[in-house]
């Protein structure tokens, strides 16, 4: 869930911090940046959606969150001087993002140490939401797993305007947010499809009754 990063900040130091954050855009499809590239920067994304992936030590590609408006990535970049990208960050649609660089960060921070409140709140939202991902796997049925992945990525993609959701994530991708297999999510989605809830295609599901999805499961938290 996107938080306001700024909001125990002052109004002064709010805006030295938005001061220094520099407008980026990037293509669909275009890497932000790569696991193990020098981390220099947090973003925070103004429009579209990323997908945060990381190899694994056999090769294959975990899909570890998808994000949009409002939410943030590389904070550990501002902690560390020889940090490194963990995991790679690529754009799902069109993609702005503000960026604070670590060298503008330091210099606020030794200016007004009150700026550092800022990477408090950062790292405490990360500690958050890693804690309820844990909680989910471990209390959380697989398949329902799966469905609250699918409505988190159906709200997150929703345009607002009542009709079918397109949700541009292959199933690989929403099977390793939901911590399960690809033949699992599969089964879960081809059930979903025979109720017509959805419509599977390459590399994306169609939404096309949202609400019905949202009733599986009403307590699901998604970004607002």
């Amino acid at each position: 869930m996107a938080i306001d990063l700024f909001g125990g900040l002052s109004d002064d130091d709010r805006r030295l911090v938005t001061g220094q954050l520099v407008r980026r855009s990037f293509a669909m499809r275009e890497a932000l940046f790569l696991q193990g590239d020098v981390g220099d920067s947090l973003h925070i994304i103004e429009r579209g959606r990323v997908a945060v992936r990381t190899a694994t030590p056999d090769g294959d590609e975990l899909t570890l969150a998808v994000l949009g408006a409002g939410d943030f990535f590389g904070e550990q970049a501002l902690i560390n001087d020889d940090a490194r990208r963990t995991a790679s960050v690529v754009a799902l649609d069109a993609v702005e993002t503000r960026m604070l660089h670590r060298r503008a960060f330091d210099e606020l921070c030794r200016t007004r140490p009150s700026v550092q409140g800022l990477l408090v709140r950062l790292l405490a939202s990360q500690v958050r939401r890693l804690s309820e991902q844990m909680l989910e796997v471990l209390y959380v049925p697989v398949e329902d797993r799966v469905v609250r992945s699918l409505i988190r990525l159906t709200d997150l993609f929703d345009r607002g305007d009542g009709g079918d959701v397109d949700v541009p994530v292959r199933q690989e991708d929403l099977a390793s947010l939901a911590g399960t297999t690809r033949p699992t999510a599969n089964r879960v989605l081809k059930r979903l499809e025979q109720e017509g809830l959805i419509v599977l295609g390459r590399g994306r599901t169609r939404v096309v009754d949202p609400v019905a999805l949202r009733a599986l499961s009403p307590d699901v938290i998604s970004p607002e």
